[in-house]
């Protein structure tokens, strides 16, 4: 049951301020609290405690600053976090439609547009949408036909990071349409060779990359498509240093939406499990794409991806990597993917403990 909250703020003069503070224990914050340095220190969703109106009185937070829900929750809101059905299943559906229309050009070895523009599309854009970033991530892990989950998982990572560096309405259309067909020239690969579980031989990996090249013969002349979906198709495999494939571009020779699903397929193919590999952890994910960086992703748009999921971790469960169960309760301002945590009644610094790292966000 989705419990509506009415909001009333703690308005009170400074003769009865502690008093009327005390009321909000047991209730819900509604918004994040700030100190005076602009750094979140309570966020959104916490159920206030003694400690927490301590904190505010040590960081001169005024009753007036707090806002909270008029009741308390049945329930801690973490519950209401869950990836919905409908979300998975609108995943599930996208990734069906995606296949039907990759088996449909492998057959015909023509891009049917008008079915991906009513169809994929529309629902690609949909599951973007969604507020909650960690459901959204955790619905279009690929469990199963990988390919397929995969198409849509990187349309909807791409589109999410698209809308964080401010693209307009064409510019995302285009980028959504392009990162779903990124790995369409796959029709053309024996589907033995793309699920093997085990290491590919050289042979095998040679052609495996040429997907990249079949994409692009497949897309590059296809009326009613924008010549750009085709450089995605090429381009996405392309790296910064030029140690990339099929060309050997470089940064500044490469599409930048090419750039942008670079960085969506990377994430999302080692957050999935493959045919040869379970899921990484939620923090080595992070950690080998900062590492890409340098020389490899465009560093402005893993800034801008990584960013974006930081600030969204506050108030999170999450699950640590030595099996403890916290909140996340600050992001360093110059370490965001390594904030701090609190575990009962201690706390874990992941800037400084680098031993211990997140597994997973709860969701």
């Amino acid at each position: 049951m989705l419990l509506i909250f009415i909001s009333i703020i703690l308005n009170f003069d400074s003769y009865a301020g502690e008093t009327c503070m005390r009321d909000g224990l047991g209730k819900q914050l509604k918004h994040d609290v700030f100190n005076h340095a602009g750094v979140v220190i309570v966020p959104a969703g916490t159920l206030l405690t003694e400690e927490h109106l301590e904190l505010f009185g040590k960081h001169g937070i005024e009753p007036g600053q707090i806002v909270v829900s008029a009741t308390a929750p049945k329930s801690y809101p973490k519950s209401a976090r869950r990836a919905s059905g409908s979300l998975v299943q609108s995943v599930r559906k996208a990734a069906e439609q995606s296949k039907m229309l990759f088996e449909q050009t492998a057959l015909t070895k023509k891009i049917p547009v008008m079915e991906l523009r009513g169809t994929i599309l529309p629902a690609v854009r949909q599951i973007a949408a969604n507020d909650d970033v960690f459901a959204l991530f955790e619905a279009v892990k690929a469990q199963d036909e990988y390919t397929y989950q995969h198409n849509i998982g990187v349309g909807v990572l791409s589109t999410l990071i698209g809308k964080w560096m401010g693209l307009d309405e064409m510019e995302l259309n285009i980028l959504s349409l392009g990162a779903t067909l990124h790995d369409v020239g796959k029709v053309n690969i024996p589907l033995e060779i793309l699920n093997k579980p085990g290491k590919l031989t050289p042979e095998e990996y040679a052609l495996i990359k040429k997907h990249t090249v079949y994409g692009y013969e497949l897309l590059k002349d296809t009326v009613g498509l924008s010549y750009r979906i085709a450089l995605i198709a090429l381009q996405h495999h392309e790296r910064g240093d030029g140690k990339g494939y099929p060309l050997g571009l470089r940064k500044d020779q490469t599409d930048p939406l090419s750039k942008i699903v670079a960085v969506a397929d990377v994430f999302h193919a080692m957050s999935s499990k493959r045919p040869y590999h379970d899921p990484m952890p939620f923090t080595e994910v992070v950690g080998q794409m900062r590492q890409g960086v340098f020389g490899q992703l465009d560093p402005e748009i893993v800034t801008v991806f990584l960013n974006g999921m930081a600030q969204r971790l506050l108030g999170r469960e999450v699950l640590l990597t030595d099996g403890r169960v916290g909140e996340v309760v600050l992001i360093h301002p110059h370490d965001k993917t390594s904030p701090l945590i609190r575990t009962g009644s201690s706390f874990v610094d992941l800037s400084k403990e680098r031993h211990v790292a997140i597994r997973s966000v709860a969701v």
